[in-house]
């Protein structure tokens, strides 16, 4: 009984201690002070942005391919260069379209010879149609000439003034003349059908402007083109990536060979929760930082568009939720951010390169999703627009070469 009436007292002044009420209440203050601060920073600052690490540099990676297939003779830029639209970056052995492109230069020489040909033969068939026609004029006045004597003998015949042998003869005669002036009828009618046909070649349009020697004219466009496209440019500025191509190797056309990599036309795509799309619209300002430079150095953008799906609804394998060990999981949505180019001049980023970035919802004005197409081309380039310079001069050349052939051969 004294020990526990002993302790009591001891409790007693634990308990009353001023030192550790004061240090009691202290973390107490303490602790709600922190709490309204954090409380005052989410309504007054946090709930105005949204921002996530999950985000990274994208870019365009222009894939270098030939269009005609061919052994390598040269490459140009090796990985990391800078190259300028246009710049060659591998040639090919242009021995097979060489050859290609003379055949075709053969074959139009030789189709403006043939149509030239058809047109001559105009002039030709109109000539044997007039004679034929004279041909046929003759017949029928043979004819004309051997019914009139017929009928001045058949009288004669009739009183005996001549003899049946005479009117026989006579019969013999119009019949011979008939047979004559069909025949010459029939040869007319051919000689006519065969002019007709020759004109309906030729009706309408010059020997340049002739379907055949038009047809010609293409495929030696074609083969030109194709020699120019044994030299490969690049189609945008960039940085030359992933070279597999080596001297000597034969590479049919599509094969990859290279990359270029625009590194002015970045933008980056940030992967926001479900929750946290709520308020994102297109236009919303965004500041980011990349690990590249840390946080002294600082991006700015705004959001250009949202995506339509989550990665998982766009994979190759989605997810199957409908069995019975289903796990919700917070999807992500992509949101793609455009960035300064004077920021990316600056201080260049690269693709892949990890970003945070942080949004401010402050105004919710703007579209969640885009409701008409751009104004003007994306991505764009002129390298190949004029791949047929010179083919029509080439064209002219052998074409004019072909029609006065025949002169000078005359000459």
């Amino acid at each position: 009984m004294e020990n526990a009436s002993a302790a009591k007292p001891e409790r007693g002044v634990e308990l009353g201690n001023p030192r550790r009420r004061r240090g009691l209440l202290l973390v107490s203050a303490l602790s709600i002070f922190m709490a309204l601060g954090w409380g005052a920073y989410e309504w007054l600052v946090a709930r105005r942005y949204e921002s996530t690490d999950n985000a990274y540099v994208q870019g365009n990676v222009v894939q270098i391919t030939p269009q005609i297939a061919g052994t390598v003779l040269a490459i140009y830029a090796e990985e990391t260069d800078y190259v300028k639209a246009g710049q060659p970056l591998v040639k090919l052995d242009p021995a097979d379209v060489q050859i290609a492109l003379r055949q075709a230069e053969a074959n139009l020489g030789v189709t403006v010879r043939q149509v030239q040909t058809v047109y001559a033969n105009n002039a030709k068939l109109a000539a044997q149609v007039r004679l034929r026609q004279a041909e046929a004029d003759r017949a029928r006045a043979e004819l004309q000439r051997a019914r009139d004597d017929l009928a001045r003998r058949a009288p004669l015949a009739a009183n005996g003034a001549i003899s049946k042998e005479e009117l026989a003869h006579a019969h013999s005669q119009l019949a011979t003349a008939q047979s004559a002036f069909e025949a010459a009828q029939a040869s007319t009618a051919t000689a006519r059908e065969e002019l007709a046909s020759n004109q309906a070649l030729t009706q309408g349009a010059s020997v340049e402007e002739h379907p055949q020697v038009e047809a010609a004219a293409a495929r030696l466009r074609e083969a030109w083109i194709a020699a120019r496209r044994a030299s490969i440019p690049a189609p945008v500025d960039g940085y030359v990536a992933k070279r597999v191509v080596q001297l000597g190797q034969r590479v049919a056309a599509g094969a990859p060979l290279m990359s270029v990599v625009p590194l002015r036309q970045v933008w980056v795509e940030a992967n926001f929760k479900e929750i946290q799309v709520r308020k994102i619209r297109i236009g919303q300002p965004v500041e980011l930082t990349a690990d590249l430079y840390g946080r002294r150095v600082k991006f700015h953008g705004k959001v250009e568009g949202l995506g339509v799906g989550t990665g998982a609804a766009f994979a190759l394998l989605p997810a199957q939720n409908a069995t019975g060990n289903w796990i919700k999981v917070v999807q992500r949505l992509p949101v793609r951010i455009a960035l300064d180019p004077k920021e990316v001049v600056s201080n260049p980023l690269r693709v892949g390169l990890s970003m945070q970035a942080t949004v401010n919802i402050s105004s919710a004005e703007g579209k969640t999703l885009a409701d008409a197409s751009r104004a003007a081309s994306e991505a764009q380039t002129p390298v190949f627009a004029n791949g047929d310079d010179g083919a029509d001069e080439a064209v002219r050349r052998i074409v004019n070469a072909n029609r006065t052939a025949p002169s000078r051969a005359r000459h």
